[in-house]
Order: C-alpha cells, then structure tokens, then sequence
C-alpha cells in the first residue's frame, strides 16, 4: 500500500495554492490592510472638494440663522414662544425658506417669470457679475501660486480703467479695430502697475503687502484728480468727478441679445484668460518656475532659476487681469461713463474668489461665478425685506470656514488628515512629557 507525500509547505491536498484563501494577521506577518473602499471613503471626505461644499454649506445655514434673527414675524413670534411655539418655527422656517428661495429666483432661474428667457435671465445675471471676479481672482491666484499675497487688485483696475479711457475714448475708429484696442491698453495698465509691484520685490525686497496696499492709494488718488481735472478725464460740460461715456465701438456686444444685457462678450474672453491661467501654471515651463518658487524660492533659487525674474512676471499676469477685470467695467458694465469707484470692491472680493478657488485656475472659476450668484440674488432678497448685507455675512463665513478645516471636520465629525493626527500625537507626547518632568520634580 502507497502512501501519498503530502505537498510541500505543509499544503493540505486537495487544493491548488493558488486556490487557498489568504491568511493574514499579526502573527503570519501578513496583515490585511483596510479595505480600498474604505480607504477611498476616507481620502474623498478629507479632500478639498468635500471641504468647499461643506463649508458653503455651514455659511448657509448660519445665514439661515441670521435671516430668523431679524426677520419681523419671528420676533413677533418668539414674544408667545411658551404659549404657542409652534408659531415661532412655521416663522423661522418662511423667514429662512423665503430668503433662500428669492436667493435662487435672483441667482439662477426664476419660475415665476412669464416665459422662459426672462426665467433664465437671472443666471446671465449671475454670470455677468462674475466675470470681473474671475479675471481679478486669477490675478491673486496666480500670484498666490508664486508666494506673493497680491492685495493691489483695486488699484491695478483703476489703472487699467484710467488707460483705457485716456488713450482710446477720444479716438474713432471702427469696432473691430476700436473694441480690442481699448481691451489691450486695460490690460497693458493694469500689467504695468502689478509689473511695479514685481520690480520693486525683485529689486529691493521690499514687501508685496506694504507695496500693494500703497499704490492701491496712488491709483485712487491719481484716477481722482484725473477725473476732477478738465482736459484730461473730466467729461467735457461738466464739473462731476466722472469720466466720458465708453464709446459704442469699443463696447462688448451683448452675447445673447438685448434681452440679457448683463451677460456680454466679456465673459467669453474671461473663459479664454482662464484656460490661458490654467495651461500657464500647470502644463508650461514657466508655470513649472513659478509653482517652484511659490514652493520655496530658496530651494528654486539653488535650482538655478531666477526668482527675481518670476516675481516680475507673475505680478505683470496678476496686474493684466485685474485689467481685465476693469475692462469687463468698462467695457460691458458702466458705460454710461465711471469714477474712481469703478472697481466696486472687487479688487478685495478677488481675495476670497482666490482662497475659496484654493488658488486654482478653474477652482477660481467656479467660485466667481458663485459669488456672482450670490451678488445677483441679493437684490432679489432684498426685496424681500432681508438686510443685503446677509450675503455678505455668508461670503465672509464661506472664507473663515475654507481657512479652518479642522473647525469642519469637527463640526461634520469627518475623519483628521495625517497631518492633524501627526499634531495630535506630538502634543500629547508633549504633554505626557510635561507631566513626567513635573512628577519627578514632586517626588525629588
């Protein structure tokens, strides 16, 4: 009678290895990771993305609260709360319902309107007054991708906006030539200012913050007394700080017609400067340069690349589409002629459309056109009796919220980055240590 030899390795018979179930735990060697879904679960809630939305979404809702806190009926109501508290929610909730409710009807399609193009006229709206936000937050992006904290947007505009108008208002020419002209010297003016800005850096060291904040006073100041001044920017048989009227050749056509005349030709070119930004910064040489001296300009510098040059050229981009920026004013907004308040704030708003777009071209994008939204159902919501100043309070939050991420993990109890748990540890580390030296010093 034959005996079998068993397999090697001890295998039982009957059984291919390659048929076997894996073994694992701590005493094979082998232990068995997570599961990938989990781990992709865990990477999607930490990331940037689920972070943005849900940081809107907790200024939404603290927004909410404001509304009912100043909403009439519900403080009529909150007088009987104990008596009949029923009446105090069915007020908070039409309070916060309303608003956000005129929020949408203003910002993206109105389903009361008539018909259908005045239904979607409030989303050309929106994206009419996001065009000059998304043109001036590419220029902060893009500078913060170099490492420089570009607040001179404002003044970038006016100066690009002062250009324009002084050496292409008073000229005739016909529209296919008049239009890009006045187009090329906003952007040429505003270019020349951040470029001030980037040669002075290189030059001196001296501070973009300081330097920025100065000449964002200078352009004010200099566009002021320019618009003050007969013969050069003052409209001729008036003595009003305001400028001539932009001339009809050099105006943006409207881009669907006279009945959306926020939405203009405008927005197109900011579509095509944000994939210009795009391709600049993530698939070109230079682009290459700029993110390695954001990185560390020691270590870009010990590369052999010039860092002085690329503070230059990234404040040359950033003061060209605050050009833009002021273009889309002048060009498409405020025809009717403008004055030295012609960047409307959003020289500083392209602050926030840059961190909320976390410093991406088309992250970027998105946010100008939801601060759009927001600035164009406002109005709406104003006429519903809520204070405007309520989407600025959202606004302010949305930014406050994206700067402190573990403040939203906490808040949705998301799982902590690597980095958050790394911190943890060395602080309880610190503290157990802390603790030690301290027990010894008693029993001493």
């Amino acid at each position: 009678m034959s005996h079998s030899t068993p397999p090697a390795g001890n295998v039982p018979a009957g059984l291919p290895p390659e048929q076997l179930p894996p073994v694992s735990g701590p005493l094979t060697g082998h232990e068995q990771g997570p599961p990938r879904t989990s781990i992709f679960v865990k990477e999607l809630l930490r990331g940037s993305a689920v972070t943005t939305i849900l940081a809107i979404v907790l200024a939404l809702i603290v927004g909410g609260i404001l509304i009912a806190f100043t909403d009439e009926d519900v403080q009529a109501a909150s007088v009987y709360f104990f008596a009949r508290p029923g009446d105090t929610f069915v007020a908070i909730w039409q309070s916060v319902y309303g608003g956000y409710e005129a929020l949408f009807r203003g910002a993206v399609f109105n389903y009361k309107a008539a018909d259908f193009a005045a239904q979607i006229r409030p989303l050309t709206n929106a994206l009419g007054f996001a065009a000059p936000l998304i043109a001036a937050g590419l220029g902060v992006a893009l500078a913060f991708r170099v490492g420089l904290f570009n607040i001179g947007a404002r003044g970038q505009m006016l100066i690009g906006a002062m250009f324009a108008a002084l050496f292409t208002f008073h000229i005739d020419l016909p529209m296919w030539l008049h239009l890009p002209l006045t187009l090329i010297a906003g952007i040429v003016g505003g270019a020349l200012w951040g470029g001030l800005v980037g040669v002075l850096k290189a030059r001196t060291g001296a501070h973009e913050v300081i330097l920025t904040i100065m000449l964002n006073y200078v352009a004010y100041y200099l566009l002021l007394w320019m618009i003050r001044t007969p013969g050069l920017l003052q409209r001729e048989g008036t003595n009003q700080p305001i400028t001539a009227a932009t001339p009809e050749t050099a105006q943006f056509p409207d881009l669907f017609g006279p009945r959306f005349p926020q939405l203009d030709w405008g927005f197109v070119i900011v579509i095509v400067a944000t994939i210009v930004v795009w391709w600049v910064i993530e698939r070109s040489s230079l682009g290459l340069r700029m993110r390695a001296v954001g990185e560390n300009p020691h270590a870009a510098r010990a590369a052999g690349i010039s860092v002085q040059r690329i503070y230059i050229y990234a404040m040359l981009f950033a003061g060209g589409l605050a050009g833009l920026a002021a273009m889309n004013q002048v060009q498409g907004s405020v025809t009717t002629g403008f004055t030295a308040a012609i960047d409307a704030g959003i020289g500083f708003d392209a602050i926030t459309v840059a961190l909320l777009g976390r410093s991406r071209a088309w992250g970027t994008f998105a946010a100008g056109i939801l601060f759009g939204a927001l600035k164009a159902g406002s109005f709406s919501m104003q006429a519903q009796g809520i204070p405007v100043d309520i989407v600025l309070v959202v606004q302010s939050l949305i930014v406050l919220f994206i700067a402190a991420p573990p403040l939203l993990r906490a808040v949705f109890f998301l799982p902590k980055t690597d980095q958050e748990k790394a911190a943890q540890a060395r602080a309880k580390a610190a503290k157990q240590r802390a603790k030690a030296v301290e027990d010894k010093a008693v029993a001493s």
